[in-house]
């Protein structure tokens, strides 16, 4: 009986200052959190496992259970500092501001 073959992707975290990529050949079938587990990198970097599992592959959001393809890059993303949105309306006031906005 023959096997499939593994399928070569990528498991990436990304941090400010540092990012660590491990490539994993895995089986067909394999989920985007069983990739995560067998990357190791929730033993590198502990904050992976202290809140729900976020990921995307290639940029795109994905459920852990996700199967992932051959050639994937499944990335464990990190929580928002501040709101998108608000980050926005921060941005447009401090244009605002320096294009002198406030003059009477």
């Amino acid at each position: 009986m023959a096997t499939d073959p593994l399928l070569r992707i990528e498991v990436v975290y990304a941090l400010a200052e540092r990012q660590a990529i491990v490539e994993l050949d895995v089986a067909p079938g394999t989920t985007v959190s069983e990739a995560v587990g067998r990357s190791g990198l929730a033993r590198q970097f502990p904050e992976i496992e202290a809140r729900p599992l976020a990921c995307a592959i290639f940029g795109r959001a994905v459920p852990p259970t996700c199967v992932v393809g051959a050639g994937d890059r499944v990335e464990i993303l990190r929580p928002l500092l501040i709101d998108p949105k608000e980050n926005r309306r921060q941005a447009a006031a401090r244009s605002k501001a320096a294009a002198g906005g406030g003059r009477r």
